[in-house]
């Protein structure tokens, strides 16, 4: 369910990030807690997200999701960048970080080991190519459980 929520909240955002200069990175419809978090990750194509970016969709997306009672429950709305270290989840992301530092884990071992830190050299729908410490290393897409960008300093 929550799934749907969050596909079905992109489609009211769109339209508003579009007009507001914004692109969607990612939303998320989680329970922690007791409590459900309907989070909207956006950003901007040339620069950075600003609060006022960030308040001004909350606000036109907040009116939005009243008027269409698309979530009966209650929940915390948050809209936000995705940050430095930002989650990769989609095609698009890996994409983007292709030549960047990556953090992963998998859902099980892939030459012995299941976490992996290093440079993305390729990614294509089926596989990444990480450079880790020199090495290089194929990793199958559906195993991969979690990614992430790293900070480098």
């Amino acid at each position: 369910m929550s799934r749907n929520v969050a596909e079905a909240v992109e489609k009211l955002a769109l339209p508003i990030l579009e007009e507001e200069g914004l692109e969607l990175y990612d939303t998320e419809f989680t329970k922690e807690g007791k409590d459900w978090f309907l989070r909207v990750y956006i950003e901007k194509p040339e620069g950075k997200v600003d609060l006022d970016d960030c308040g001004r969709v909350s606000e036109r997306l907040s009116k939005e999701l009243d008027r269409s009672d698309l979530i009966t429950r209650s929940y915390y709305l948050d809209v936000s960048s995705p940050g430095v270290e930002r989650p990769l989840k989609k095609g698009k992301h890996f994409e983007q970080a292709v030549g960047k530092r990556i953090f992963l884990k998998t859902y099980e071992a892939v030459e012995g080991r299941k976490k992996f830190e290093g440079e993305l050299l390729r990614y294509t729908p089926e596989n990444l190519t990480v450079d880790v410490d020199g090495v290089q290393v194929e990793i199958p897409m559906d195993k991969v459980a979690k990614a992430r960008r790293v900070l480098m300093f």
